[in-house]
């Protein structure tokens, strides 16, 4: 029996804990996800899939939105998925292989099961513990090769599914899953972001960059003035990161998508980094967000989470036009309104095709959206964007790839209304540290709603920047310049003149807060 009477073990079917259930604890990935947030609670991820948007994938997503313990953590799925960073990342604990001896001949790999740090693999404990350590992955599977003259190295790391436990494991097992219960979990500390020169990612190429050439040239003069050099980058600069002292993701960011791995490394490097994977990572995807939203109070449109067990339940409660979103979908991409119960079962199936979850929202027509750009907690600038001319949306794509987006108004914070700023602070904050610009409704009766909250919102020059003026863009240099330790240059997080206004209202915003 397992004394924390704290703790779940969610698997994705009941059948694949064959083993006595300690205590009552085991749960379903869909039991799990329809329980809704609760009291905080230690939760084990022992489903069979965890790639992206899988029932284990949305097994760890919403327990780090609902503020449980979970492992393994969101981060490392997406470490386990990117194989040849992985390995790399491991090599250093190939020393620990340096006393096995060789293979028999013929033989050039091997392969040892992990559970919760343990395995039944003679000679291999130490390394197992140190995997686990670095992984916080309860069931994996370490793959050696070995190589004449280089002896046995780690080839790599995967999660292990409940059904690949031999029966011949079984005691190990679950001794291995009492003793890791019993524990205290510990968070582990990321690393500590040393000093720093701005690197810029940018994809030329992106059809809708949040920054354009334009832009990153004049962020680049505004650096100057202040000491600090900016240079533009691209993908092919991934090996040469170490290099630069910051680095400033100006490319649409995703989980499966290069710039994530540069948020990782610059992490690892101790680079100053925005956007953060940890932002990333809860900001593309719409179920965290919901799911963080209304576990702390924060008011948005009526939101149900939607999988294909329970399509008819969510579309009979729903009002109509109604919207269906994927979770990870970008600039209205991935966003269909649907006008009745027939749409709904149509669109949602081809939703569901994408992802085991999706959203169904109740639609909230407005003449624009409200967005509050924060940086560091503070508000950085605000602006309106209109919706495109006969849509409903702010961007319309067209069938040929072509886009058209609606117009954008620059707001002075001293002229936005206290309720659209309170709320998109507290949103903000509940997504971590970074640049954020967080979407808000504002209904004809004054009622605020948060829609989601972007971790790579848009900055061009002579848009967002109208009303803030020069100054937004000596804050973003003084951000990095103060992530890194240094002390920023004079005029880099000073208030524009014409903002000096809005002080006293946003004193008492932060107040409302915190």
């Amino acid at each position: 029996m397992l004394a924390a009477s704290d703790l779940i073990l969610v698997v994705e079917r009941r059948c694949d804990f064959r083993w006595p259930d300690p205590g009552g604890r085991i749960m379903t990935a869909g039991a799990y996800a329809a329980a809704g947030p609760g009291r905080p609670c230690r939760v084990i991820n022992l489903c069979r899939h965890v790639d992206y948007l899988s029932a284990g994938y949305y097994t760890s997503l919403l327990a780090e939105a609902r503020g449980d313990r979970v492992m393994p953590a969101l981060r490392t799925l997406v470490d386990l998925a990117d194989r040849h960073d992985l390995a790399d990342s491991l090599a250093d604990f190939n020393a620990g292989l340096a006393h096995l001896p060789p293979p028999p001949a013929g033989i050039t790999q091997h392969t040892a099961n992990i559970y919760f740090g343990r395995t039944p693999d003679a000679g291999l404990g130490d390394v197992a513990a140190r995997v686990f350590q670095r992984l916080d992955c309860p069931l994996m599977r370490l793959t050696l090769v070995h190589a004449d003259g280089r002896g046995w190295r780690i080839a790599g790391v995967a999660p292990l599914g409940l059904d690949a436990v031999p029966p011949a494991h079984d005691r190990e097992f679950m001794n291995a899953l009492e003793v890791h219960a019993r524990r205290r979990w510990l968070r582990t500390r990321g690393p500590v972001a040393p000093a720093f020169t701005l690197a810029v990612l940018h994809d030329p190429a992106d059809p809708l960059p949040p920054s354009k050439a334009e832009t990153l040239d004049h962020l680049a003069r505004v650096g100057a003035d202040l000491g600090v050099r900016v240079e533009v980058i691209g993908r092919r600069d991934y090996r040469h990161l170490a290099r630069f002292d910051g680095l400033f993701i100006r490319e649409t960011t995703a989980v499966t998508h290069p710039t994530f791995r540069f948020a990782r490394k610059a992490e690892a490097l101790g680079i100053p980094v925005v956007d953060d994977a940890t932002s990333i990572l809860r900001c593309t995807n719409k179920v965290f967000l919901a799911e963080a939203l209304a576990g702390h109070g924060v008011a948005t449109p009526r939101t149900r989470l939607v999988t294909r067990a329970t399509v008819a339940e969510v579309a009979a409660s729903m009002n109509f036009p109604a919207v269906l979103k994927v979770p990870d979908g970008a600039f209205s991409r991935g966003v269909e309104r649907v006008m009745d119960p027939d749409a709904f079962h149509r669109v949602a199936a081809a939703l569901l095709a994408r992802s085991e979850i999706i959203l169904a929202q109740d639609y909230v027509p407005t003449a624009f959206d409200w967005r509050v750009g924060v940086l560091g907690g503070q508000v950085l600038f605000v602006a309106q964007y209109h919706m495109c001319p006969q849509h409903w949306q702010i961007v319309r794509h067209g069938a040929d790839g072509s886009h058209e987006e609606g117009a954008t108004r620059a707001v002075a914070v001293a002229d936005t209304p206290p309720a659209v700023l309170t709320a998109a602070l507290k949103a903000a904050r509940l997504m971590g540290n970074g640049l954020y610009g967080v979407d808000l409704k504002q209904t004809a009766t004054g009622e605020v709603m948060v829609i989601e909250v972007n971790d790579n919102p848009n900055l061009d020059v002579g848009m967002e920047d109208r009303a803030a003026g020069p100054v937004l863009w000596r804050r973003i240099i003084g951000h990095f310049l103060t992530a890194a330790g240094r002390v920023p240059m004079p005029g880099s997080t000073t208030l524009a003149a014409t903002e000096h206004a809005a002080l006293a209202r946003l004193a008492a915003v932060r107040a409302a807060v915190a």
